[in-house]
């Protein structure tokens, strides 16, 4: 426990049994006003029973905050990310890492507004969360306390934690009284899955764990073909209508699920040191990311595409670590958006069981010049001959390298 008196602090409250239990808890162990803040960024459940829990756990109803947050999410999250083609280890495309800073951010502004001293998360000790949540929290108020239940309570076994609930008169539904055999967590970009029957590396998934995507066996025997519109590196249609940035991932998602695009098996390198098997379900995002690479091969200099891919990693190993608020974030952000400024343009897509194949691509601002890459003779400002000189200035290195390795018999 914190040696800092806690008067009012604000919960990341989902209203599940976990974050019910830490509520309660705050109160008998700290003595202190709560105040819950839930987001919706698209997770697809119902959010007023949070509400209904918060008041039924003895919050005032001016404690309970629950905010609309799936435009500004994607928006100035997932859309800023999307630029950078950001994957983790080469695969992950960071559906829970992005949502972190935001609830953070978030969790910050009704600290200041309300003159909470704490703020208080539910991740455990073990996994990334947890460091996401207080790097953001410590970027945006370097004073603010932070309180983490998993790292300071007794509570050890999903014994105890029943036990408390029961003792405190928290609601239990019947289907959380047994262990749960995967746990999900879930906003408008990603659904990931981990835990449990999922933490046998060796195993496959199970069908009952996905959520998000229809097995691609089961997909539709006819490819489905759409257009996606990009404006400086967003996308702003599909099919040519225009539409707002969570209401346009949210059609991706239903074109993504129908036709079983986005699954991933993952084993990852946590931040905290240990490796982890997760199962993601992305449908919208593999769509996008696959969209705008498309869009970026004909708009993009080659120097400035070679080099986005060469910085890529880095900046999604910042995201994936908690640094979203950090300079060096903001710095390749700055970069990444200057690239961008003519990425705009119309790419066409057929989904087909599982997979995204990009079949045309036109922008205003393309790069790419017919008459230069034609097999035909026509009139170009390129001459064969110059290549002649190109391939030998730049074999002069590995000529004189020979020629070392045969004056030494090597």
């Amino acid at each position: 426990m914190s040696d800092k008196r806690v008067k009012k602090v604000v919960l990341a409250y989902s209203g599940g049994l976990d974050t019910s239990i830490i509520l309660k808890w705050l109160q008998t162990t700290y003595g202190c006003e709560v105040v819950t803040f839930t987001a919706d960024l698209g997770q697809g459940e119902e959010l007023e029973p949070a509400r209904q829990k918060a008041l039924l756990l003895g919050i005032k109803p001016e404690n309970i905050f629950i905010e609309d947050l799936r435009e500004e999410f994607v928006r100035d999250y997932v859309f800023p990310m999307f630029r950078a083609n950001a994957q983790y280890e080469g695969l992950y495309l960071l559906g829970t890492s992005i949502a972190r800073p935001l609830i953070a951010k978030k969790q910050i502004e009704i600290a200041e507004k309300v003159g909470a001293d704490a703020v208080a998360h539910g991740a455990t000790g073990k996994g990334n969360d947890q460091v996401r949540f207080e790097l953001g929290y410590y970027a945006l108020k370097p004073d603010v306390t932070v309180i983490a239940p998993w790292r300071e309570w007794d509570l050890t076994s999903r014994t105890k934690l029943l036990e408390f609930a029961e003792q405190n008169q928290i609601p239990i539904a019947k289907d959380k009284r047994g262990e749960a055999p995967f746990s999900v967590d879930a906003n408008l970009l990603h659904a990931s899955s981990e835990g449990k029957v999922l933490e046998d590396p060796a195993q496959e998934v199970p069908d009952y764990v996905y959520s998000r995507t229809i097995d691609p066996e089961a997909a539709p025997d006819t490819p489905t073909y759409i257009t996606i519109d990009f404006e400086k590196g967003d996308p702003v249609a599909v099919d040519g209508v225009k539409m707002s940035p969570a209401t346009l991932l949210a059609k991706l998602n239903e074109l993504g699920r129908a036709n079983g695009i986005g699954r991933l098996d993952l084993v990852e390198n946590r931040f905290v040191g240990m490796k982890s098997r997760g199962m993601y379900e992305t449908p919208g995002g593999t769509i996008l990311y696959v969209a705008h690479r498309g869009i970026e091969s004909i708009t993009l200099d080659r120097g400035a595409a070679h080099l986005k891919d060469e910085l890529m990693p880095k900046y999604a190993e910042l995201v994936y670590n908690g640094f979203w608020f950090s300079p060096e974030r903001e710095m390749l952000q700055a970069l990444v958006d200057k690239s961008q400024e003519f990425v705009t343009g119309q790419v066409r897509l057929k989904l087909y069981k599982g997979g995204v194949h990009l079949v045309g691509r036109d922008s205003p601002y393309s790069l790419y010049d017919q008459e230069l890459v034609t097999f035909e003779e026509g009139a170009v400002a390129y001459d064969h001959r110059d290549a002649a000189g190109f391939i030998k200035l730049n074999a002069l290195r590995l000529r004189t390298l020979a020629q070392r390795k045969k004056k030494l018999g090597l």
